[in-house]
């Protein structure tokens, strides 16, 4: 199982950005997928993730209403957009994938960083 992250950067504040993680060796009827984020000095985070059925979708609430998660089963890459970026959403995000029925998440991307500025 392989997860390429991309699409990081450095935006200004408001701005928009689209994280790509592309699977590989994994069917998307098998897994959950996520993305996480880790800032400098502080604990990863769960930013959002859908079921392997995509039938429920999840927010981290300091994300909601900003983050949209959506996925292209073709292209077996799950995508990440976020809008009105903030310099408090500056971290690494990694994608992951946990398959059905495991508790922890099993695979993870390499990151992506993201930096926004003031």
């Amino acid at each position: 199982v392989q997860l390429q992250a991309s699409g990081g950067g450095l935006v200004q504040a408001g701005g928009s950005l689209r994280l790509s993680c592309a699977a590989s060796g994994v069917t998307f009827s098998g897994y959950n997928m996520g993305w996480f984020r880790q800032a400098p000095g502080k604990e990863r985070e769960f930013v959002a993730a859908f079921t392997y059925s995509a039938g429920n979708t999840y927010y981290a609430d300091s994300m909601k209403g900003r983050v949209t998660l959506s996925r292209d089963n073709a292209e077996n890459t799950v995508y990440l957009q976020m809008n009105s970026l903030k310099p408090e959403d500056t971290a690494v995000y990694y994608c992951a994938a946990r398959c059905r029925g495991c508790s922890q998440w099993n695979y993870w991307g390499q990151g992506t960083l993201v930096t926004v500025s003031s």
